[in-house]
């Protein structure tokens, strides 16, 4: 389903593509005796410079957001624990601010340059965004592991320090656009909104391996997570070090999401509906609902994309609102339903 619906992502759009000139544009090169060219000479860029990076951006967010979000909400046995709820991408939006209000005043004149490395060229202003958001986000999660070190804390305890430093870094968002001018203050919006619009080859070659090692990471996780699931103390009897794999989850869960959203800007619902859905579907083994999670958050990203694409075009609508109208119509229907309530 994933690979349907990113062959339909790149077929539409501001413009459309005929499936069969998306075919040519991949074959043509490689058999051309065999293939026709595309009829549009200009389809081969679309493809190759917009709508590829576009797609592999959203699979490598969809998952990544998916795969944490089961992680977290294993680790501190609550369902509605994510990198959202966490404070992990009100951080993010903390850090880009504070890049785009300041940037000019920090880096002097490296802002507004550029680098190019082979046919992949890597915009200063655009990294200065990235690392900041990275640095904040991971910053989140340092103070919340400081905050809650110590056996004796719980995990509520855990989920209050994210709420409660959230908090601080929605004020310090709040100031930014305070002092911000417009053109400024337009730019923080936007890129709180979250889109795919900027997505770039040199964005997946950088997100890529953090991707797959966290993930690999993640998916060794799985059978100490089901073993939390019955409880602490029996998860240690089984050799299980609770505190440790409750640590160093949150750790990488937090690396692959930062690294995401510092690309994309904010992202949310995704770690919150995918393992839901899920769970609805193969149950609570970790084995099978991490990569799941995974998948379920590629194919929710890619159908809200789509959406935010076709609705307005030739425009394009911010992907974050949609997922918070989609994410919060999906909870109201959860709390009124009485099976799925009982779970929440």
């Amino acid at each position: 389903m994933s690979v349907s619906l990113m062959m339909l992502g790149m077929c539409l759009g501001s413009v459309d593509i005929p499936f069969v000139d998306l075919v040519r544009v991949f074959l043509h090169p490689i058999f051309p005796d065999f293939v026709q060219q595309p009829s549009e000479t200009y389809y081969a860029d679309f493809i190759y410079k917009g709508r590829m990076p576009r797609m592999f951006m959203i699979l490598l967010t969809g998952f990544s957001l998916g795969m944490a979000g089961m992680v977290m909400q294993g680790l501190l046995r609550n369902p509605l624990v994510s990198p959202f709820t966490l404070g992990v991408s009100t951080a993010a939006s903390f850090g880009a601010a504070l890049s785009i209000l300041f940037g000019s005043f920090l880096f002097g004149a490296l802002a507004g340059t550029n680098a190019t490395v082979g046919d992949i060229t890597f915009y200063f202003d655009d990294l200065s965004a990235v690392l900041f958001a990275f640095v904040m986000a991971i910053l989140s999660m340092a103070l919340i592991l400081g905050l809650t070190k110590g056996k004796e804390v719980s995990r509520s305890t855990v989920i209050l320090a994210g709420v409660v430093i959230s908090y601080l870094f929605q004020a310090g968002i709040m100031a930014t656009k305070y002092f911000s001018d417009d053109d400024q203050l337009r730019e923080i919006t936007l890129w709180i909104m979250g889109n795919f619009s900027g997505s770039s080859w040199s964005s997946i070659i950088i997100l890529t391996p953090i991707v797959i090692i966290c993930g690999i990471y993640l998916m060794n996780m799985a059978l100490k997570i089901n073993a939390m699931s019955a409880g602490d103390d029996v998860a240690t009897s089984l050799g299980v070090d609770v505190i440790a794999l409750r640590r160093n989850g949150l750790i990488v869960c937090t690396l692959v999401t930062a690294s995401c959203l510092s690309f994309t800007g904010v992202i949310g619902f995704i770690g919150l509906m995918a393992p839901h859905i899920c769970r609805m579907i193969i149950g609570n083994d970790s084995r099978y609902l991490l990569p799941a999670s995974g998948l379920m958050g590629v194919v929710i990203l890619l159908i809200s994309d789509l959406f935010c694409r076709m609705i307005i075009r030739p425009g394009e609508l911010p992907v974050g609102i949609v997922l918070y109208i989609v994410g919060g119509v999906f909870f109201v229907w959860m709390i009124a339903n009485k099976k799925w309530s009982q779970r929440i």
